[in-house]
């Protein structure tokens, strides 16, 4: 991860700050950096284009472009949007008024004010890519994720493909870095800002132990530059583009765009400080689609996590761990007798003591880490987390439907099936734990360690359910369980704005 730091309105709004553009950089990426890591996201690199390993890169980068006759120099006008860093056609633009109630044009996407400019600059050849580009979708459909932003790319590649200004005039624009032998001259911001996906994998010395295996998430107003932009360059450069584009799309606040004008711009660390850390992760990946814009909302965001995390996950542990059923405080054991294996569970009636609702959940379980390791895989993390939810369910309803309270475990005959289910129930719970681990890290810890599951048991890649079913050996039967640490996730309140907007109501 890491910050963009070059451009006109870096510069710009540091002016307006009364500070430097370094200072104001370093400030920001600092709260970047404080933000990743409140939310308990973890990086190898946080890399900043403002550093030396990366200007030494672009140059490097840069001339290669040279040097493979994609660059030359020629007179640049058009519409400029500095929100946006890049020239836009007339297509993309309306006529509005600005805030002396002057006409001006703004960009249809964002509504940020463009200006006429005209200038010399170095220009890239992508008029030159159109084909190259199309062979490469067409060889990697799978390129661009989700599907309908591939299909968006390539409608792109149907129209026209102009050359790309790819330098600045440096009397205009300081902050960035010089183009290579033309001090009067800055590299394009987003030249510059692409190339950090190189320099941080050791370009153009050790990069090749990464790329082109590298995948890169981005927001699906940046798509073009991405899709189109970056392939060609790297392409003219001579390297081969990245394995995949994985796109994401936006939040909107109550159906509307998040905009500093309308005040509704969700603040991450209050939304850490009201939701928690595991709480705020668990619903943005939960409901974050990422081929539509999902509306965010408090009451969405405590519905959800109370009823999933507090309720049925957090719910499901407490009464499968409680003393008053299980007084030894151990992983009981498996009885075959009472659950025995059966070769297809479809259509099964009762066996022993389990009925066929036991067998579609052991099969839903036992298919759940190959279900989710494929869902993380394609980026579609919200489908991976509804099919863990699902089984949550069907465990809570197993438990509840055995009443393991009702039964005697003095009594010889009713002992083996009480343990059953309390060893199934804490089997289903070890996989979520071992499965949620990348989404809600503190209370997947929680969940496992309640379990005494060891920290080298917790991999996602040799994860086997109900060992004991399929007639092998289980390393949890008869273990001490661990500690009980209390309420495995404590119920969200309604913020106290929405409690006020609803007494207005």
């Amino acid at each position: 991860s890491g910050t963009d730091e070059h451009g006109l309105k870096v510069q710009q709004a540091a002016a307006a700050a009364g500070t430097s553009p370094p200072e104001l950089c370093e400030r920001v990426s600092g709260l970047f950096h404080q933000a990743l890591s409140r939310a308990a996201v973890s990086f190898t690199d946080f890399t900043r284009t403002s550093e030396p390993r990366h200007r030494r890169a672009v140059h490097r980068f840069w001339g290669a472009l040279r040097d493979g006759g994609a660059l030359y120099k020629g007179s640049y006008e058009g519409w400029y949007c500095t929100a946006e860093e890049c020239f836009l056609p007339e297509s993309q633009l309306a006529e509005r008024r600005d805030a002396q109630g002057r006409p001006c044009k703004v960009s249809l996407e964002t509504g940020h004010q463009v200006h006429w400019t005209k200038e010399e600059n170095y220009m890239f050849r992508l008029s030159a890519f159109r084909d190259p580009l199309r062979n490469w979708l067409r060889d990697n459909p799978r390129a661009i994720c989700p599907d309908p932003f591939y299909q968006h790319v390539l409608r792109w590649l149907e129209e026209d493909l102009p050359d790309l200004s790819v330098s600045r005039e440096r009397s205009r624009l300081q902050w960035g870095i010089p183009v290579p032998s033309d001090p009067t001259q800055t590299i394009y911001v987003w030249v510059d800002a692409l190339v950090n996906y190189l320099s941080v994998v050791g370009y153009p010395e050790t990069h090749r132990e990464w790329w082109p295996a590298a995948h890169h998430v981005v927001g699906k107003d940046i798509l073009k530059f991405h899709a189109v932009y970056w392939p060609a360059l790297l392409m003219a450069a001579g390297l081969a583009p990245p394995e995949r584009i994985f796109v994401h799309s936006h939040w909107t606040v109550r159906g509307q765009k998040m905009s500093k004008s309308l005040g509704n711009v969700v603040d991450p660390f209050a939304c850490i400080g009201q939701y928690t850390v595991d709480g705020f992760r668990y619903f943005l990946l939960r409901q974050g689609v990422p081929e539509r814009d999902c509306d965010y909302y408090d009451e969405k965001v405590v519905k959800l996590v109370n009823s999933e995390l507090a309720d049925a996950l957090g719910g499901l542990l407490n009464r499968s761990t409680a003393l008053s059923i299980n007084p030894s405080n151990t992983y009981p054991c498996f009885s075959e007798s009472c659950f025995p294996k059966v070769l297809d569970y479809r259509g099964t009636k009762a066996v022993g003591r389990a009925s066929a609702e036991d067998y579609e959940l052991v099969a839903s379980v036992a298919s759940l880490p190959l279900q989710v390791a494929s869902y993380f895989e394609s980026f579609q993390i919200y489908k991976a987390l509804e099919c863990v939810a699902l089984c949550v369910r069907q465990t809570n309803s197993f438990f509840q439907r055995h009443r393991p309270w009702k039964l005697d475990r003095k009594d010889p005959a009713e002992k083996p099936w009480l343990d059953t289910i309390i060893h199934v129930t804490l089997e289903c719970l070890r996989v979520y734990g071992t499965l949620l681990q990348p989404v809600i890290p503190h209370t997947a810890d929680k969940l496992l360690s309640r379990l005494a599951v060891g920290p080298e048991e917790r991999g996602l890649s040799n994860l086997t359910f109900l060992p004991r079913y399929n007639g092998k050996p289980c390393p949890f039967e008869g273990r001490r369980l661990g500690p009980d640490t209390g309420i495995l996730f404590h119920r969200l309140e309604k913020s106290r704005q929405h409690q006020m907007e609803t007494r207005e109501l």
